[in-house]
Order: structure tokens, then sequence, then C-alpha cells
């Protein structure tokens, strides 16, 4: 039995995909604990799930931190790294310390974004693997930007100097163990020597507090198609969903749409055969269902679609998004949009395109087939299992 130590920072997204990893680990035999937000973890990988509360900056619905939303491009960059990342970094630290000195894991499994835990085991000489649940960062997404890539890794500098070790040379974002991808290769294109990257795809696990669905709403005789600006991003929707509104009712003849709306900026939603607006979705079971979806290009969200087989349309906001969108449509599954600028009938041309070449379609089934190939959360907790082992055997011949 190894011990496996989680650290995940207070973003939906980036549990999930873990949640899957820890489940298959436990499954197997192995301890699994987490140093996070207690509330967060144990309403995404259950009530029973041994939790090392962090302390964290604020955040906000989803677990994002509050950027005002008109922050795109660089501005939006620097906001998460200098008011979000670093502060949660130099927040973090001391808990996942201590949990590290409570649990006595064998392994970290350190989220890209929760740096702390990648600093603290290095600290105290513990391996630890990278949870990529975004491709962007070994994709050469800052290669065109070197003053801001350095600007990163002088951020990463300083934040070692404080919580690290100090003549380590590694890049916190990348283990020299072990980089789990949550994506595959069909999708995210050539990557960066960054270090042993193992591509997982996506580590879907059933999700313990799925909200209700009334699935006797779905029309079979009309196809689906889910909006969604994931669970980060409600401050900057409304103009973008109102959109997706009116192109989703142009088209209720032969299409029904299902809009994801937590910050109700659509309103208070009236009962509509056409049209439904929900706060949540049960988005895994309902992308069985689905034949195209619009996004923000998250890639959760993304992975999610296409694990599914369902092309997507995407309007990227900032962060990874952009880098995100451009795989998607490098990959054939899927048209881009710009989220600030798009009107009514440029956003429903799209959408017509994603549903009736049938081109997107199977693209998205072929990217779909690469991570259902890839082994998803049993492939990487038999990679993290094979770290583990090769640990063991190095500190056996240690002491020997």
């Amino acid at each position: 039995m190894t011990r496996f130590l989680f650290v995940v920072p207070p973003l939906v997204g980036h549990l999930n995909p873990a949640v899957g990893v820890a489940a298959e680990l436990a499954a197997r035999g192995h301890a699994i604990a987490w140093a996070g937000v207690p509330e967060l973890v144990g309403r995404l990988a259950g009530p029973d799930a041994e939790v090392f509360a962090c302390a964290v900056p604020q955040v906000g619905p989803g677990g994002a931190a509050q950027r005002p939303p008109e922050l795109r491009g660089p501005g939006a960059l620097k906001f998460l790294w200098e008011d979000f990342l670093v502060p949660l970094a130099e927040a973090m630290a001391p808990d996942v310390a201590a949990a590290v000195d409570r649990f006595r894991p064998d392994v970290l499994v350190v989220d890209q974004q929760a740096v702390a835990g990648a600093l603290v085991a290095e600290r105290l000489g513990l391996p630890w693997v990278t949870s990529a649940t975004t491709s962007a960062e070994f994709t050469g997404a800052l290669d065109g930007m070197p003053l801001v890539d350095a600007w990163i890794r002088g951020l990463l500098g300083a934040l070692r100097g404080r919580l690290g070790a100090p003549l380590s040379t590694v890049d916190p974002r990348f283990s020299p163990h072990l980089i789990l991808a949550f994506t595959t290769p069909e999708l995210a294109g050539p990557v960066a020597p960054v270090g042993p990257i193992r591509f997982v795809g996506p580590a879907l696990a059933s999700r313990p507090a799925e909200p209700d669905f009334p699935w006797q709403w779905l029309d079979p005789g009309r196809r689906t198609v889910l909006v969604t600006l994931g669970t980060a991003n409600t401050d900057a929707g409304t103009a973008f969903l109102t959109v997706c509104q009116e192109a989703l009712r142009a088209r209720s003849e032969r299409v029904q749409g299902v809009i994801v709306d937590p910050g109700r900026v659509l309103g208070e939603p009236a009962p509509d055969p056409d049209l439904l607006v929900l706060a949540s979705v049960p988005q895994l079971r309902l992308l069985g269902r689905t034949a195209a979806v619009v996004c923000h290009a998250g890639h959760n969200t993304v992975c999610e679609a296409l694990w599914h087989g369902v092309p997507l349309v995407v309007a990227p906001i900032r962060d990874d998004q952009p880098v995100v969108a451009g795989q998607v449509v490098a990959a054939g599954a899927g048209l881009r949009v710009r989220f600030g600028r798009i009107s009514a009938v440029r956003l429903g041309q799209a959408l017509d395109a994603v549903l009736d070449d049938p081109a997107h379609r199977t693209a998205a089934h072929r990217v779909g087939a690469s991570f259902h190939a890839a082994g998803g959360a049993a492939g990487a907790a038999t990679e993290l299992e094979s770290l583990a082992a090769t640990v063991a055997r190095t500190a056996e011949r240690s002491i020997r």
C-alpha cells in the first residue's frame, strides 16, 4: 500500500480529474488524503474523504479568483499569477507541510496551480507528481511572449526562495518524476520537452452530488445543444448567454437548448419547451444525449464533450482557454467564435456548421477514441503505482 497526498487548489475544474484518480487508487487499496479546502473536496470527492484543511485567498463562485470580468489577455494572466496563484501558494504552504507531517505520504500528487505542494515536496525531499488539468503550460503557449515567460519564472523563483529548496532549478509546474496530462496528443498537439509527460486522457468519475435534471423535457425529435461557461465565469457571461439564447430560439424547430446559468444572469427562467435554463446540470450524463456544446473552451468541458464524441463551438475568455480553443479547431472538432464580439447570427452559423457538417463530429469521435484508449483514471493510477514502486526500490537500495 502506498500513501498518496493530493494537493489541490480551490478550483472545481482542477479537482474533478484528481477525484477520479484518487478513487481508482483507493479501490486498489492505497491510502488517500487531500490538502485543500475541505468543503470543496468533500463535495466532489465525497464526505468520507480525508482532507487536511489549507488556507486559501478569497475566492468566488466555483472557486475562482475574484477577477474583474472585463480582464482579458495579459491583464488577466497578470492578475491570475500576482493576485491568486502566488498568494495561494504562500497561504497553502504551511498547511501542506503540516499535512505531510501528519499523513506521511510516499508521493504527493500536486495540481499544476497548487505550486505550494511542489515546493514543499522538494524542500522535504519527497517525490511529487504534476497533475496537469490543462495542456496549455507545455504546448508552447508562451513561446511568443518571452518577457511574460521570464516574469512568471521570476515569480516562481522568488516563491522557491521563500517556500522551497533554494538551490533547486526545477520548474514547480513540471515534476521531474512524472507529469500526468489529462488529454492526448490528438487534442493537445506537439508538446515542449518539459519533463516525463504521460498522456492519460480525461479522468472521468461519478460525481457524488449531481443536480437533478428533467430528463422527460428532452425531445427525441430535436437535437440538444448544451451551453455552459463553467463555474468560474458567471461574472463575464451575461451578454454571451443572451446571444446564445437568441440563437437557440431561432432554431427551435430542430434544436433544444440547455443553458447553464449559475449566476441567474438571464433572470428567473419560465417553463419553456424549447429552452431550459438551469443553475447546474449533471454534465457528464447530459453529454451522452447532446449533439453540440457551446462553451468557453475550459479544458474539462472540452475534454468531457470530446469524450462523448460531441463537437463544439468554443468562445475562449481568458487564461488557457484560447490555447484549448486553438486545439479544438486544429483537431477539426469544432469552431471558434469571439466571446466579447459575437452576434446571434454569427453564433448560429457556427452552431449550424458543427451540427450539420459531419467532419466536426468525425473529428470529435477521433479525439474521443484517443481519450478512451489512453486509460483515464485507471491509466493515471497505474502510472502513479509505477512511480511509487520505483521510489520504494530506490529507497531500499539506499538503505542497503
